[in-house]
């Protein structure tokens, strides 16, 4: 049951609360504050109740707005304003007190959506600083922050499924005899790209339970290639993961290459403890709102030098 402080003074339900419109905006029905008080508590807390939820059950409004007396009348109905981005009016009602971006007003329930349009039709200073800093607050900051402080998980269930990719990119720089045990195929734990590989494919499935927030996703491919570049000493990882889903994969993509950098320090660190890794970076995404990215492609890998190719057990697909 969605109520705001901004809006009514604790539990009572004197007032009709904001969630409590929205049911009765998306019924087509306007109430009169008398027959609001008309109804019992238990029908007043279900109306709240009713129109904190998406989508509203209009079939259930209709029951409880038959115990009102006066009766409800007609009117045209209203429904919640357009998730990809805020209405103008809304951006210009609440400028002053901070960030409403489109990432922001998607991430926010439908209820709270609403209710910041309500609000801002009716300009009220107080109540228009009340309502941003309640249902906004620290997610002008980011989306995993709740609007009072402390973190939360984003939630996309009302997010278009859509085509979505990203692709990353590391490096792990080594001594001269690792390299060349490496090259040679000749590292006493065994086939070391073949591992790592398999090491970032795994690791990007599981990446909801590595990194806290993220969400399960079911990906439609992995990619990890390997490249060993004689030149610099090092292994050059580039990974690609796509999926069919409500938000992206550039973390998958990311801890798929940091992953498999890993891997390849545990099989070589007792040749050379001193190897590094990294920078590690997001090279392009795309799908979702938000747009495509991409980055400055001179990176890790802008030495412009040849290097060796890898080996066929350290190439393909995702099983």
């Amino acid at each position: 049951m969605r109520l705001y402080s901004f809006d009514v003074d604790g539990d009572a339900l004197e007032l009709v609360p904001l969630a409590a419109r929205r049911a009765l905006d998306h019924a087509g029905r306007k109430l009169a504050l008398a027959g609001w008080t008309s109804l019992e508590h238990g029908d007043r807390a279900t109306l709240v109740r009713l129109g904190s939820t998406s989508p509203v059950d209009l079939d259930a409004v209709a029951r409880v707005l038959r115990r009102a007396r006066p009766a409800p009348s007609n009117t045209e109905a209203a429904f919640d304003p357009p998730r990809d981005a805020p209405p103008q009016r809304v951006l210009d009602a609440y400028a002053e007190h901070g960030r409403l971006s489109p990432a922001i007003w998607s991430s926010l329930s439908d209820v709270d959506r609403y209710a910041l349009e309500k609000v801002a039709k009716r300009p009220n200073p107080e109540r228009i600083a009340g309502a941003y800093a309640e249902i906004i607050g620290h997610t002008q900051v980011s989306t995993h922050l709740r609007a009072q402080g402390g973190v939360q998980m984003v939630n996309v269930g009302a997010k278009a499924v859509t085509e979505r990719r990203a692709e990353a990119e590391s490096r792990v720089s080594m001594n001269r005899d690792a390299f060349a045990l490496l090259s040679n195929n000749a590292v006493p734990k065994g086939d070391v790209l073949a591992t790592a590989r398999i090491a970032g494919i795994m690791a990007a499935k599981r990446t909801s339970e590595l990194i806290p927030l993220c969400h399960a996703l079911p990906l439609t491919h992995v990619a990890v290639e390997l490249r060993l570049d004689a030149p610099t000493q090092s292994v050059l990882i580039a990974t690609t993961v796509e999926t069919q889903g409500k938000t992206g994969v550039e973390m998958e993509a990311l801890v798929a290459a940091t992953h498999a950098a890993l891997t390849i320090y545990d099989m070589l660190k007792g040749i050379d403890r001193s190897m590094s890794m990294g920078p590690t970076r997001l090279l392009a995404k795309s799908g979702g709102a938000s747009g495509s990215f991409v980055a400055d492609r001179a990176g890790p890998d802008s030495s412009g030098e040849a290097s060796a190719p890898i080996t066929a057990s350290s190439r393909g697909a995702a099983p």
